[in-house]
Protein backbone atom coordinates (compact mmCIF):
# COMPACT_ATOMS: atom_id res chain seq x y z
CA UNK A 1 0.00 0.00 0.00
CA UNK A 2 1.46 3.29 -1.20
CA UNK A 3 0.80 6.82 0.77
CA UNK A 4 0.05 9.84 -0.89
CA UNK A 5 -0.39 13.22 0.81
CA UNK A 6 -0.45 16.05 -1.46
CA UNK A 7 -3.20 17.26 -3.62
CA UNK A 8 -0.98 17.58 -6.68
CA UNK A 9 0.00 13.96 -6.76
CA UNK A 10 -1.27 13.00 -10.35
CA UNK A 11 -3.35 9.84 -8.81
CA UNK A 12 -5.02 12.48 -6.78
CA UNK A 13 -5.98 14.94 -9.49
CA UNK A 14 -7.11 12.23 -11.33
CA UNK A 15 -9.26 10.83 -8.85
CA UNK A 16 -10.96 14.30 -7.91
CA UNK A 17 -11.63 14.40 -11.84
CA UNK A 18 -13.44 11.07 -11.66
CA UNK A 19 -15.32 12.18 -8.54
CA UNK A 20 -16.38 15.54 -9.48
CA UNK A 21 -16.86 15.66 -13.41
CA UNK A 22 -18.94 13.85 -16.25
CA UNK A 23 -16.76 14.83 -18.59
CA UNK A 24 -13.77 13.76 -17.17
CA UNK A 25 -15.25 10.42 -16.59
CA UNK A 26 -16.26 10.07 -20.13
CA UNK A 27 -13.12 10.94 -21.56
CA UNK A 28 -10.89 8.28 -18.91
CA UNK A 29 -13.34 6.09 -19.50
CA UNK A 30 -13.03 5.19 -15.69
CA UNK A 31 -15.81 6.29 -12.42
CA UNK A 32 -15.32 5.37 -8.91
CA UNK A 33 -17.28 3.49 -6.52
CA UNK A 34 -17.67 5.23 -3.24
CA UNK A 35 -17.82 2.90 -0.01
CA UNK A 36 -17.03 -0.83 1.05
CA UNK A 37 -21.02 -1.88 0.17
CA UNK A 38 -20.74 -0.61 -3.35
CA UNK A 39 -17.01 -2.27 -3.65
CA UNK A 40 -18.55 -5.45 -2.52
CA UNK A 41 -21.07 -5.32 -4.79
CA UNK A 42 -18.83 -4.85 -7.67
CA UNK A 43 -16.93 -7.62 -6.31
CA UNK A 44 -19.87 -9.77 -6.67
CA UNK A 45 -20.36 -9.12 -9.97
CA UNK A 46 -17.03 -9.76 -11.21
CA UNK A 47 -16.15 -6.25 -11.36
CA UNK A 48 -12.07 -5.83 -10.39
CA UNK A 49 -11.46 -2.47 -9.75
CA UNK A 50 -8.45 -0.64 -11.26
CA UNK A 51 -7.24 0.52 -8.25
CA UNK A 52 -8.72 1.30 -4.56
CA UNK A 53 -8.34 4.19 -2.24
CA UNK A 54 -8.56 4.10 1.40
CA UNK A 55 -8.63 7.05 3.82
CA UNK A 56 -6.11 6.36 7.23
CA UNK A 57 -9.02 5.66 9.75
CA UNK A 58 -10.69 3.63 6.47
CA UNK A 59 -7.98 1.14 6.56
CA UNK A 60 -8.62 0.54 10.00
CA UNK A 61 -12.09 -0.26 10.02
CA UNK A 62 -12.67 -4.13 9.71
CA UNK A 63 -15.25 -4.39 6.43
CA UNK A 64 -12.58 -2.11 4.09
CA UNK A 65 -9.24 -3.97 5.48
CA UNK A 66 -11.30 -7.40 4.42
CA UNK A 67 -11.98 -5.69 1.13
CA UNK A 68 -8.65 -5.04 0.72
CA UNK A 69 -7.61 -8.46 1.13
CA UNK A 70 -9.83 -9.89 -1.57
CA UNK A 71 -8.33 -7.81 -4.12
CA UNK A 72 -4.05 -8.52 -3.45
CA UNK A 73 -2.93 -7.63 -6.63
CA UNK A 74 -5.16 -4.35 -6.99
CA UNK A 75 -2.85 -0.82 -6.85
CA UNK A 76 -4.09 0.36 -3.21
CA UNK A 77 -3.31 3.61 -1.74
CA UNK A 78 -3.68 5.63 1.75
CA UNK A 79 -4.26 9.06 1.89
CA UNK A 80 -4.27 11.15 5.30
CA UNK A 81 -8.29 11.57 6.25
CA UNK A 82 -8.70 15.41 5.29
CA UNK A 83 -7.16 14.66 1.71
CA UNK A 84 -9.57 11.75 1.24
CA UNK A 85 -12.38 13.77 2.24
CA UNK A 86 -11.35 16.09 -0.65
CA UNK A 87 -11.70 13.28 -2.83
CA UNK A 88 -14.89 11.54 -2.04
CA UNK A 89 -17.68 12.74 -3.95
CA UNK A 90 -20.31 12.66 -1.05
CA UNK A 91 -20.37 14.60 1.95
CA UNK A 92 -20.07 11.69 4.64
CA UNK A 93 -16.87 9.93 3.35
CA UNK A 94 -16.85 6.07 3.83
CA UNK A 95 -13.32 5.56 4.34
CA UNK A 96 -13.14 3.65 0.65
CA UNK A 97 -12.93 4.25 -2.62
CA UNK A 98 -12.56 2.62 -5.79
CA UNK A 99 -11.72 2.79 -9.64
CA UNK A 100 -13.39 1.03 -11.99
CA UNK A 101 -13.58 0.88 -15.70
CA UNK A 102 -17.12 2.25 -17.86
CA UNK A 103 -18.56 -0.36 -18.69
CA UNK A 104 -19.41 -1.18 -22.66
CA UNK A 105 -22.93 -0.45 -23.36
CA UNK A 106 -25.39 -3.77 -23.59
CA UNK A 107 -26.97 -4.95 -27.00
CA UNK A 108 -29.12 -2.62 -28.35
CA UNK A 109 -32.04 -5.19 -27.45
CA UNK A 110 -34.56 -6.22 -25.38
CA UNK A 111 -34.85 -10.17 -24.38
CA UNK A 112 -38.40 -11.00 -26.01
CA UNK A 113 -41.21 -11.46 -22.79
CA UNK A 114 -38.81 -9.41 -20.38
CA UNK A 115 -40.34 -6.51 -18.34
CA UNK A 116 -38.35 -2.90 -18.69
CA UNK A 117 -38.24 0.29 -17.55
CA UNK A 118 -38.01 3.39 -19.41
CA UNK A 119 -36.35 6.70 -17.91
CA UNK A 120 -37.04 10.28 -19.35
CA UNK A 121 -34.31 12.90 -19.01
CA UNK A 122 -34.55 12.08 -15.05
CA UNK A 123 -31.85 14.29 -13.94
CA UNK A 124 -31.60 13.94 -10.05
CA UNK A 125 -29.04 11.77 -9.15
CA UNK A 126 -30.63 10.40 -6.30
CA UNK A 127 -34.17 9.91 -8.12
CA UNK A 128 -32.23 7.96 -10.71
CA UNK A 129 -30.18 6.07 -8.74
CA UNK A 130 -33.27 5.48 -6.67
CA UNK A 131 -35.02 4.37 -9.71
CA UNK A 132 -32.38 1.45 -11.09
CA UNK A 133 -32.39 -0.05 -7.49
CA UNK A 134 -36.32 -0.39 -7.45
CA UNK A 135 -36.22 -1.76 -11.05
CA UNK A 136 -33.82 -4.14 -10.00
CA UNK A 137 -35.13 -4.88 -6.62
CA UNK A 138 -38.64 -6.06 -8.91
CA UNK A 139 -36.88 -7.71 -10.91
CA UNK A 140 -36.37 -6.33 -13.89
CA UNK A 141 -32.76 -6.68 -16.76
CA UNK A 142 -33.25 -3.83 -18.93
CA UNK A 143 -32.73 0.03 -18.11
CA UNK A 144 -33.66 2.33 -21.15
CA UNK A 145 -31.77 5.80 -20.10
CA UNK A 146 -32.91 8.74 -22.70
CA UNK A 147 -30.30 11.45 -23.81
CA UNK A 148 -31.02 14.00 -21.19
CA UNK A 149 -31.00 11.51 -18.01
CA UNK A 150 -27.85 11.93 -15.03
CA UNK A 151 -25.07 10.14 -16.17
CA UNK A 152 -25.76 6.50 -15.31
CA UNK A 153 -22.32 5.70 -13.52
CA UNK A 154 -21.45 8.89 -11.89
CA UNK A 155 -20.65 8.27 -8.49
CA UNK A 156 -23.97 9.75 -7.13
CA UNK A 157 -26.17 8.02 -8.83
CA UNK A 158 -23.79 5.08 -7.78
CA UNK A 159 -24.64 5.39 -4.44
CA UNK A 160 -27.78 5.32 -4.48
CA UNK A 161 -28.30 2.52 -7.01
CA UNK A 162 -26.84 0.39 -4.25
CA UNK A 163 -25.05 -1.94 -6.47
CA UNK A 164 -28.37 -1.89 -8.73
CA UNK A 165 -25.69 -1.11 -11.77
CA UNK A 166 -23.81 -3.93 -11.64
CA UNK A 167 -27.78 -6.46 -11.89
CA UNK A 168 -28.98 -4.42 -14.89
CA UNK A 169 -28.53 -4.30 -18.65
CA UNK A 170 -28.05 -0.44 -18.59
CA UNK A 171 -28.45 1.52 -22.00
CA UNK A 172 -27.55 5.30 -21.77
CA UNK A 173 -28.78 8.09 -24.43
CA UNK A 174 -30.96 5.65 -25.94
CA UNK A 175 -33.46 6.13 -28.60
CA UNK A 176 -36.00 4.90 -26.64
CA UNK A 177 -38.44 5.27 -29.42
CA UNK A 178 -36.24 2.92 -31.71
CA UNK A 179 -35.82 0.13 -28.81
CA UNK A 180 -39.39 -0.20 -28.34
CA UNK A 181 -40.42 -0.94 -31.85
CA UNK A 182 -42.38 -3.72 -31.79
CA UNK A 183 -42.49 -4.30 -28.21
CA UNK A 184 -44.11 -7.70 -27.65
CA UNK A 185 -46.22 -6.07 -24.65
CA UNK A 186 -47.69 -3.15 -23.30
CA UNK A 187 -46.37 0.23 -22.82
CA UNK A 188 -47.71 1.82 -19.84
CA UNK A 189 -47.02 5.84 -18.95
CA UNK A 190 -48.37 7.69 -15.88
CA UNK A 191 -50.48 10.64 -16.74
CA UNK A 192 -53.62 12.32 -15.87
CA UNK A 193 -56.66 12.05 -18.89
CA UNK A 194 -59.62 10.80 -19.75
CA UNK A 195 -58.32 7.53 -20.91
CA UNK A 196 -56.19 7.02 -18.12
CA UNK A 197 -56.62 4.07 -16.05
CA UNK A 198 -56.27 3.68 -12.33
CA UNK A 199 -52.91 1.27 -11.67
CA UNK A 200 -55.47 -1.37 -9.79
CA UNK A 201 -57.66 -2.01 -11.90
CA UNK A 202 -55.10 -3.21 -14.75
CA UNK A 203 -53.39 -6.63 -15.23
CA UNK A 204 -49.84 -6.62 -14.65
CA UNK A 205 -48.92 -10.13 -15.91
CA UNK A 206 -47.71 -9.66 -18.95
CA UNK A 207 -44.57 -7.96 -20.09
CA UNK A 208 -44.41 -4.04 -20.01
CA UNK A 209 -42.27 -1.43 -20.44
CA UNK A 210 -42.90 1.51 -18.40
CA UNK A 211 -42.29 5.05 -18.96
CA UNK A 212 -41.29 7.45 -16.14
CA UNK A 213 -40.48 10.83 -17.03
CA UNK A 214 -38.37 13.74 -15.15
CA UNK A 215 -40.44 14.82 -12.42
CA UNK A 216 -41.64 18.70 -13.61
CA UNK A 217 -41.52 18.18 -17.38
CA UNK A 218 -42.83 14.32 -17.35
CA UNK A 219 -42.59 12.44 -20.08
CA UNK A 220 -41.62 14.20 -23.65
CA UNK A 221 -44.85 14.34 -25.88
CA UNK A 222 -43.30 11.35 -28.25
CA UNK A 223 -42.67 9.22 -25.38
CA UNK A 224 -46.10 9.74 -24.35
CA UNK A 225 -47.79 9.29 -28.07
CA UNK A 226 -45.45 5.62 -27.61
CA UNK A 227 -47.60 4.53 -24.89
CA UNK A 228 -50.26 1.93 -25.56
CA UNK A 229 -52.58 2.84 -21.99
CA UNK A 230 -52.21 5.63 -19.91
CA UNK A 231 -52.30 5.17 -15.79
CA UNK A 232 -53.04 6.79 -12.77
CA UNK A 233 -52.34 6.20 -9.18
CA UNK A 234 -55.14 6.56 -7.10
CA UNK A 235 -53.95 9.48 -4.54
CA UNK A 236 -56.73 9.92 -1.75
CA UNK A 237 -55.28 12.54 0.54
CA UNK A 238 -54.61 16.00 -0.84
CA UNK A 239 -51.39 15.77 -3.07
CA UNK A 240 -51.27 16.63 -6.59
CA UNK A 241 -48.14 14.06 -7.19
CA UNK A 242 -45.87 11.28 -6.26
CA UNK A 243 -41.87 11.64 -6.42
CA UNK A 244 -41.03 9.80 -9.43
CA UNK A 245 -39.17 7.47 -7.80
CA UNK A 246 -41.80 6.76 -5.22
CA UNK A 247 -44.73 6.07 -8.35
CA UNK A 248 -42.23 3.74 -10.22
CA UNK A 249 -42.38 1.59 -7.01
CA UNK A 250 -45.58 1.21 -6.52
CA UNK A 251 -46.09 0.48 -10.16
CA UNK A 252 -43.37 -1.94 -10.46
CA UNK A 253 -44.09 -3.90 -6.84
CA UNK A 254 -47.93 -3.64 -8.05
CA UNK A 255 -46.81 -5.97 -11.09
CA UNK A 256 -44.61 -8.42 -8.79
CA UNK A 257 -47.65 -8.67 -6.21
CA UNK A 258 -49.80 -9.92 -9.24
CA UNK A 259 -47.06 -11.75 -10.74
CA UNK A 260 -47.01 -13.64 -7.14
CA UNK A 261 -50.52 -13.82 -6.47
CA UNK A 262 -51.95 -17.34 -7.37
CA UNK A 263 -54.08 -17.70 -10.41
CA UNK A 264 -57.75 -17.20 -9.58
Amino acid sequence: MKSISSRDNPLFKRMWALSHSARDRRKIGQTVLDGPHLVASALDAQVVPVELVVSEQGVLRVEIRRLLETCPDVPTYCLPDRLFAQLSPVDAPSGVIAVMALPPGPEPTISDGASVIVLDRVQDPGNLGTLLRTACAAGLEHAILTDGCAQAWSPRVLRAGMGAHFRLKIREQADALDLLTGYPGRILATGLGEDARPLYDLDLRGPIAWLFGAEGAGLSAELMRAATERITIPMPGAIESLNVAVAAAICLFEQVRQLRAPQA
